[in-house]
Formats: structure tokens, C-alpha cells, sequence
């Protein structure tokens, strides 16, 4: 009997089925793979809703959660069903197959291999484009809630005469849908060529007709609602007019309707909206006519009108109305822009005076006088001093101070004040205990006197550890969430954290807050050893009953998670709040459809020569063409708790979010006293009105063309990175100003483009306990006697001979000399200048203030205090001569002349000796000891100042 498996070439290879058992194991397998991938989807998901919960704040998670969810299903099945449906209806209106055409014959086996998957195709086909169409929906869930939510803004743009909250909350929701209804009309027509080509209903070779009397019909509905959406889009066009950048010299990233918008594009999109609408009903004719020439010709007619009179006509306009007579066509829409970007801004009420720029009093002891009462001229700069703090008061490596210090107010002094945060990397052994259960957390306060220094270094008025000065002890020094802390950490566990130590060891603490995340559950170990990509969280020892894990742990973070629609300040600050450190934090609500505003992009008004990696600009790309500080934050140094505070009430946008999402944000009355005595007018805001202010503080459209009274801010003269120079915080009295007493301000100076002289100085009231808080005011300066500004001071500083020689000592060895804020204050018609200037020697490794340079008018004095300097330019004081100034100790390169006498040689040696032993006790761990040779050094340096003085002072009746 022959074998049945056998063919020509031989017997054939029987495959059988797999075994019962194999079956089972990839079935298995299988259900594993498929049960991992969705705890991977649920794992961010539960930690997500889990994080929201601890930090009280669920109702953001579920309101953001379930507005995605409803976009991307409306919007799913809405895209879903029109791509299917006209998939499904191009197939019924397929004609009968007759006489078949090489064409068709062709296309027959792609029928045949399709025909037994028609149904799993149409739904794989909608389901795809679905999923992708509401993914992009769950996107714009800010502008739909947004659109629902929208507050009436009261004020309405001079073009069209609608609220301005028709731009800024209904137009982009508007757009969204247009957009949303091209995609379905343009993937309806692809999908239905496709289906009426395979079965017949579209034919490019066969005879006869091209296309069927139902492909036809089917195809001219279709692009007759394309042109519909297009006409609708033509009419939105005219409205977006009023939010249109386009290039303009008047102006940089230019916003609203220019003369040629006005009378040329405006017209022109009235006509195309017309002419589309009839092309639209030419091919919903189609149906009827069953003919493609009148809706072709119609189509070309558009076409052909958007060419002329949405292009080729508005060109001509520009050209021969408008460039012959540019002021005066323009000039109309420039005001209408100038006024809505002042509006948009907060700028409006800017308060600009004329400034004479030179003294208007002889009489220098009253000037001498003035220079005391006018400002509190703040000598220790917060972007210089923090290696100060560091050597001194890090006490441990695996503590540190940010780069850049915080400037605040305390029992009306300008303090310099930061915070002790942990250092992950000066940690003595890295592993993951370490890392993350016992060191968790920095511990204490530093802050200094800003007006005065002990010699040469920081004044402290809190300092130690643990922290003990002008706070006191009784405060919760812990600091959990913090700047610099950005690992987890998991605490309040069986694993004990290590709190501080001193000279009697090392002192441990459990965390007894109650944020994080709780972890005796498995499901949440679970989660976050996957979230976190550390399976040792699932079986660690180290974690128990009470174990919470601490993460999203800086105050911008904190924010950013709890409130998204806000645009976070790059610089928050510590402050001591009943008997609390809290960050506080400013918040910014912004849009980009304010009518007629011109845009900025944040990252650049907000550059400057102090933003780096810590400290970085807001929001960097975001362009925005209205901006509001609307929201004060606080977040808990150590329960991370988050509060928002409604601070400008009148904000329409911020109104609209708290509709939005009601109970987030706390109102205004809420605010404590102890915590509105440390709020203060945002650096981030100022930077960016500083910027507009340098065009729109001209309000003549006729000026503002010409470009005759543009300022620019000027870069920071004390660096070489040619940066802009950041405002400074400093308490002041200005010009005009209501309030008898100097008022915290935040200043800035203006020079003109592409000049180095002085243009314009301005200061905001920063103070909100005062009346005038938030009033922007600006000295402008004469044009016709050049006043220096800061460029040219400080080449004038460096370029004095005397000044330049003493610098040049001040250099000697390998000490480095630093320039610390050139701050500059208005005084009696005239600027004071004030720098302080900074050595750092090799061996101390931070810097001290050693001189201060000062000019007025004509004078200039470099001294030893800020005291004898403001003497010596108001003549109250003879200058001191120059003379080699004492070696810093450590560098022992150089042997200055008055290094021979015994008594600074030995006061020298001293400090040598002593930074020699603080080196040691460093490497050693020996804090106890570091300590005491910092004194012996401070002690040194003071004998070798006092033993020189008296070798320079001058003797009697010579």
C-alpha cells in the first residue's frame, strides 16, 4: 500500500500538533506576559493616584484623569465612526462586477485575500485611527477645561469688540475642532478612494467611466464638507487676526492686526469664506448632477482667489499704501498694541518720570546724610557668599547651600538667608541604606546680616548646627523637601535616619510626618520597586510597618504636580513661618491668546547672568503674551505640604482654573501675617516687565515707530559671560515714593541700544505690606547729558590707576578678586554706584569682603567699609592711600613690605598654621577641630589687619 505522505521527491516531514502540555505552557506563558504588561500600565498609574492622594490633592489627579478619559472617548469614537462609515459605506455602494478589465482582474485577488477579514479589517482600521485621534484629544484637556470654565475678562479687543476671553479660552477650542474635522473628512476621503478603487468604483484603465454614479456622490459629500470646514476656518481666520505674530521692526514677535491686516487680509477672508461656501454647495450638487465639472471649476476659483486676494492683494496694499506712509497708516494699530500689551503685562500703570541724573544739592553733608536714610545698601551678595556659608557653616560634607542665596526681610534688616540641604554626594559610603534610609534629610538655617560683614565674612544671625540665632532653637529645623533633594527616601520605618551630630556623636531620628507614601501595603512596595526601577523596595528588610516613601521633593515640583496649569517662579526661597521652614513659591497663570499683545518667550526675559542648572529660567519656551502672578505657594520644608494662595483676585485665568478645579487654591484672606511678611514681588515677573518695558514704556505710537527712545537691558558688568544683569533685592526710598521709610524694592537699570550710558533706572515696590506694593516706578534720564551706566562705571572702577594698583595687590599671590552686585540707588538727582569687592585666597577657598568701591558724580573711593567709601565721596573723609595690603593668609607666595614687621609676620604664620590644621581636620572628619581652627584663622588674619593699620596710620601732626 503506498504511503500517503510520500510525494515525488520522497517522503514528507509530518508536523504535529504540540503536546497538551506545551500548549498549556504557552497559554501560560501568555497570560504572565500579558498580566506583567498591564501591572506596568497600572504600576504608574497607582503611584501617580497614590502621590496625589498623600499630598491632599486627589481631585487634580481624578479631574485631569477623567477629562482625558472623556476626550480621547468622544473624540476615539467620533474619528473611529467616520472613517468606518465611509469605509462600510464605500463598500456597499460597490457597482456589480460585469466584464472584467486587466485592471479589475488584477484587483480581483486583492478582493479575494480581503474578503474573509472585512469585518476584523473595518475595525482594526477605525479602532487604530481612533486611538490615535483620542490620544490627541486627551492632550487638550487644559483647553477644554479651559473652554467650559472660561471667565468673562471684562475688557474687549478693539478690532472686533468681543471679551477677550473669546481669544484666550473659545478660539483655541474652536481651532482644536476644526483641526480634529479636517483630519476625519481627509482620512474619510482616503479611506473611501481606497475601498471604492479595490471594488470597482474608482477605475483608472478600464473603459468607460472613471468613477461611478455612488463613488461620486459619496466623494463629492466629503470634499464638500472639507470645503465647508475650510470656509469655517476662513471665518475663524478673521478673528485670529487679533493673535497673529508676525515680523514688524516696530516691534519684536509683533501681535495683532497691522494696517495691511485690517484692509486687506480681513476683506479678503470675508470673500474666500463666501467663495468656499459656494464651492461647498457645488459639490453637495454632485449628488444630483453626478457631473465633477461645476464643483472642479468652483474648486479652482477658490484656489485661485486665496492666491490673489489672500496674497498677491494684500502684497500690493503693503507696498504702495502702506510703505510710502508707514507711521501714519500704522500708527492707529501700534496705539491699539501698545495699550493691550501694557494691559496684558501689568506694566499699564507704570509710573515714568523724568530724572535729571546729576546731584541738585551742594551741600555734601546733607548728601552724606541722604546716602544713609535713601538705602540700605546691601553689601553681602547672595550670589557670592554662599562658599562662605559652605566652610562655615556646612559643618558636614553631606550637607550644602545652594549656589545662589536667598535675599528676605527679618525685623526690618535685608537678611541673606539659606538652608543647610542634604548632599547626596558627600555622603561618606554611597550604597542604598545610605542613599536612601538614613541620610534623608539637611538640617538647619544660615543667615547673615545683608547690610554689614564680621571681618570680611557673613555676619551670621542664625547659624550652627543645630541652627540657633535670631529664630531661636524651638522651630523644626529638619529640612525634607528642599531644592537640592531630588532622590526618594524612605523613612518612619524600622531603619533609623541619621538626624545631625556633634561633639557627642551621631543623633537618630525617624520621620514622624505624615506625607509620602505609605508602603506596609505589598501592591504598593510593588508599584514604586517598579516605578522606580528597584526590585529591593518589594523585599528590603529595611522596610516596615510605617515605612513612607518621600519623592517629587523640591518646592517647584511639589507645585508643578499639584497645580499644571500654573507656570512656576525659577527661584523659591526659605523663610521661618511660625516656627516652620516653608519655601515659598511664585506661580504664574499665562496665556497666549491675549488680542493684540505681543508675545515673549519666557526663557529669554527671564535669562540672566545668575540662571544656571539650580536656578533655572521659567517655563523655557514658553511664549506667552499675558502674564499674572496669581498664586503665592508655600510647600513644608518637612511635610512637604502644599498650600496655594489666590494673590491676584481679579485674574480672569486663575478664576477660570479654580472653577476648574475647586478647593486647590486657599483665598487671599487665608494668608497668615507672619507669612505676608515674607512675600515679596517675583524676580521672574520683573525680568519679564523689565523686558517689554524697554519698548513699551513709550506710549506715543509715533516714537514707538521710530525706535529713537529704546532702552536695552544691559548685560552684567561684573562678569564676563555678556549676560543680562539680574535685578537685586534691596530696601530703598525712591523718588516720588508715598511711604516715608525705605521699602524692599527690586531693581534694575536700562541703557540705550547699542550704547553703555544710562537710560533709564526702575524699581518695584516688593513690600506687600505696603500701600504701593507692586508699583512699577522708572526714572528716565536725559538724552543730552549722558549719565555712565553700569558698563562704564565698572571700566571706570578698573580703569583708575589707584583702584586698579590696589587691585592688582589685592590679586597678589593666588587670591582671586570678585565683584560682587553693583547696585545702583537714586539720590538727590544723581546715581550712587556702591560694589562690594571680594578676595578669595587659595587657602580659605571663599571669599571675603575686603573693599568697597563707590562713586558719585565724579567721585569715586575704593575703601575698607562702605562707611569710610561714602565719606570719602561726599568729602566727610580723606581717601586712604593706597598701600600693599596684607598677604591673604595661605598664600605665602608673596611677602608684602609690611610683612617684616614681627608682629604681622607672626600674626601670618598663625593663620598659616591654622588653615594648615583646618585642612587636616577637614580630611579627618573632625568637625570639633575644623571649627576651632577656623576661629584661630579669623583671630590671625584680625591681628595681621590691626598690626598693619597701625603701621599705615598717620602720626600726629603729620
Amino acid at each position: 500500500m503506498p504511503d500517503r505522505g510520500a510525494g515525488p521527491s520522497g517522503p514528507r516531514m509530518r508536523v504535529g500538533r504540540p503536546s497538551r502540555r506545551a500548549r498549556t505552557l504557552l497559554l501560560t506563558l501568555g497570560v504572565l506576559a500579558v498580566l506583567a504588561m498591564a501591572f506596568i500600565m497600572f504600576a504608574g498609574f497607582w503611584t501617580d493616584w497614590l502621590w496625589f492622594r498623600s499630598v491632599k490633592y486627589s481631585t487634580v489627579f481624578t479631574t485631569t484623569l477623567w477629562t482625558k478619559i472623556g476626550l480621547f472617548a468622544v473624540f476615539g469614537l467620533l474619528m473611529a465612526g467616520a472613517v468606518g462609515l465611509n469605509i462600510w459605506l464605500a463598500y456597499r455602494l460597490r457597482p456589480p462586477l460585469s466584464a472584467m478589465s486587466m485592471e479589475q482582474q488584477s484587483l480581483d485577488r486583492y478582493r479575494m485575500s480581503v474578503a474573509p477579514y472585512k469585518r476584523w479589517l473595518l475595525l482594526g482600521i477605525a479602532a487604530l485611527v481612533g486611538m490615535i485621534a483620542g490620544a490627541s484629544a486627551a492632550g487638550q484637556w487644559k483647553t477644554w477645561l479651559m473652554y467650559v470654565n472660561g471667565v468673562a475678562f471684562g475688557q474687549k479687543d478693539p478690532q472686533f469688540h468681543l471679551d477677550v476671553s473669546f481669544y484666550t479660552f473659545d478660539l483655541p477650542w474652536y481651532r482644536f475642532l476644526l483641526g480634529f474635522g479636517f483630519a476625519a473628512v481627509v482620512l474619510s476621503v482616503i479611506a473611501a478612494v481606497v475601498v471604492h478603487y479595490l471594488y470597482g468604483g474608482l477605475r483608472v484603465t478600464s473603459p468607460g467611466a472613471r468613477a461611478t454614479a455612488a463613488a461620486t456622490g459619496h466623494l463629492s459629500v466629503l470634499l464638500g464638507l472639507f470645503v465647508t470646514l475650510k470656509a469655517i476656518a476662513y471665518w475663524l481666520d478673521r478673528y485670529g487676526l487679533a493673535v497673529k505674530s508676525s515680523d514688524f521692526k516696530a516691534a519684536d514677535n509683533w501681535t495683532g492686526l497691522r494696517y495691511v491686516d485690517a484692509n486687506a487680509y480681513l476683506p479678503a477672508k470675508t470673500i474666500l469664506v463666501a467663495i468656499a461656501a459656494i464651492c461647498a454647495v457645488l459639490f453637495f450638487a454632485t449628488l444630483w448632477r453626478r457631473t465633477w465639472q461645476l464643483p472642479v471649476i468652483g474648486f479652482g476659483l477658490m484656489v485661485l482667489s486665496a492666491i490673489l486676494i489672500g496674497g498677491l492683494y494684500p502684497a500690493i496694499v503693503q507696498k504702495f499704501q502702506v510703505q510710502p506712509n508707514e507711521q501714519a497708516k500704522e500708527s492707529p494699530y501700534v496705539e491699539k498694541n501698545i495699550k493691550a500689551t501694557r494691559d496684558a503685562y501689568g506694566i499699564d500703570q507704570s509710573d515714568v518720570k523724568d530724572y535729571p541724573g546729576v546731584p541738585q544739592t551742594a551741600d555734601k553733608t546733607k548728601l552724606r546724610e541722604a546716602a544713609d536714610t535713601t538705602a540700605s545698601v546691601r553689601l553681602l551678595d547672595p550670589n557670592i557668599v554662599s562658599p562662605a556659608f559652605q566652610q562655615l557653616q556646612q559643618v558636614k560634607g553631606y550637607y550644602a547651600f545652594p549656589s545662589t542665596l536667598a535675599v528676605d526681610r527679618y525685623s526690618g534688616q535685608d537678611t541673606v538667608i539659606g538652608l543647610r540641604e542634604l548632599n547626596i554626594g558627600g555622603i561618606p559610603k554611597n550604597n542604598w541604606i545610605n542613599d536612601h534610609f538614613k541620610y534623608t534629610h539637611g538640617y538647619g538655617v544660615v543667615a547673615a546680616k545683608g547690610t554689614t560683614v564680621k571681618d570680611g565674612a557673613p555676619d551670621f544671625t542664625q547659624s550652627d548646627l543645630p541652627s540657633k540665632g535670631m529664630f531661636g532653637t524651638d522651630f523644626e529645623q529638619r529640612i525634607y523637601y528642599g531644592e537640592q533633594t531630588k532622590q526618594y527616601s524612605i523613612v518612619g520605618g524600622p531603619q533609623k535616619e541619621l538626624d545631625y551630630s556633634d561633639d557627642k556623636g551621631e543623633k537618630e531620628t525617624s520621620y514622624k510626618g505624615d506625607s509620602g507614601v505609605n508602603l506596609d501595603n505589598p501592591v504598593n512596595r510593588a508599584a514604586y520597586a517598579l516605578a522606580f526601577s528597584e526590585p529591593q523596595i518589594l523585599y528590603s528588610g529595611a522596610i516596615g510597618d510605617g515605612s513612607r516613601i518621600l519623592y517629587h521633593r523640591t518646592p517647584k515640583e511639589r507645585v508643578e504636580a499639584v497645580a499644571p496649569w500654573l507656570t512656576i517662579d525659577g527661584a523659591p526661597y526659605p523663610a521661618v513661618i511660625d516656627g516652620r521652614i516653608k519655601w515659598i513659591v511664585d506661580a504664574y497663570t499665562t496665556t497666549n491668546g491675549y488680542p493684540y499683545a505681543s508675545r515673549t518667550t519666557l526663557g529669554q526675559s527671564t535669562a540672566d547672568s545668575l540662571t544656571n542648572s539650580q536656578r533655572a529660567v521659567v517655563a523655557q519656551e514658553n511664549q506667552v503674551n499675558y502674564i499674572r502672578n496669581s498664586v503665592k505657594a508655600t510647600v513644608d520644608a518637612y511635610d512637604g505640604t502644599v498650600s496655594l494662595y489666590q494673590w491676584d483676585t481679579g485674574d480672569p485665568v486663575l478664576k477660570t482654573w479654580m472653577k476648574a478645579f475647586p478647593g486647590t487654591v486657599k483665598p487671599k484672606s487665608d494668608i497668615s501675617k507672619p507669612l505676608m511678611d515674607h512675600l515679596r514681588y517675583p524676580q521672574d515677573l520683573f525680568k519679564v516687565q523689565r523686558e517689554l518695558l524697554t519698548r513699551y514704556h513709550v506710549t506715543d505710537p509715533q516714537t514707538f515707530l521710530s525706535g529713537s527712545e529704546a532702552w536695552a537691558v544691559p548685560d552684567d558688568p561684573t562678569t564676563k559671560a555678556g549676560t543680562a544683569v539680574p535685578p537685586y533685592y534691596l530696601s530703598m526710598k525712591m523718588p516720588g515714593q508715598k511711604e516715608k521709610d525705605q521699602v524692599f524694592s527690586l531693581t534694575t537699570t536700562f541703557t540705550p541700544n547699542e550704547r553703555d550710558n544710562l537710560s533709564a533706572f526702575m524699581a518695584v515696590n516688593a513690600d506687600p505690606g505696603t500701600p504701593d506694593y507692586g508699583k512699577i516706578r522708572i526714572l528716565k534720564l536725559p538724552t543730552s547729558k549722558p549719565v555712565d551706566g553700569p558698563k562704564q562705571v565698572q571700566s571706570k572702577f578698573q580703569s583708575e590707576p589707584k583702584i586698579a594698583e590696589s587691585i592688582r595687590l589685592l590679586r597678589g599671590g593666588d587670591s582671586e578678586v570678585e565683584y560682587g552686585n553693583l547696585l545702583a540707588v537714586p539720590l538727590d538727582g544723581g546715581m550712587l554706584y556702591v560694589e562690594p569687592v571680594y578676595v578669595r585666597s587659595s587657602g580659605l577657598k571663599y571669599p571675603l569682603l575686603r573693599k568697597v568701591l563707590v562713586t558719585y558724580g565724579n567721585q569715586t573711593a575704593f575703601e575698607d567699609s562702605l562707611e569710610k567709601a561714602l565719606n570719602v565721596v561726599f568729602g566727610a573723609e580723606a581717601p586712604t592711600v593706597p598701600t600693599t595690603p596684607v598677604t591673604p593668609p595661605g598664600e605665602g607666595t608673596t611677602t608684602p613690605p609690611t610683612a617684616t614687621d614681627p608682629t604681622v609676620k607672626s600674626a601670618l604664620d598663625d593663620a598659616k598654621k591654622a588653615i594648615d590644621a583646618a585642612e587636616k581636620a577637614r580630611q579627618a572628619g573632625d568637625w570639633a577641630a575644623f571649627g576651632k581652627a577656623q576661629d584661630d584663622i579669623k583671630a590671625a588674619l584680625q591681628r595681621a589687619i590691626d598690626a598693619e593699620a597701625k603701621l599705615t596710620a598717620p602720626t600726629p601732626g603729620g
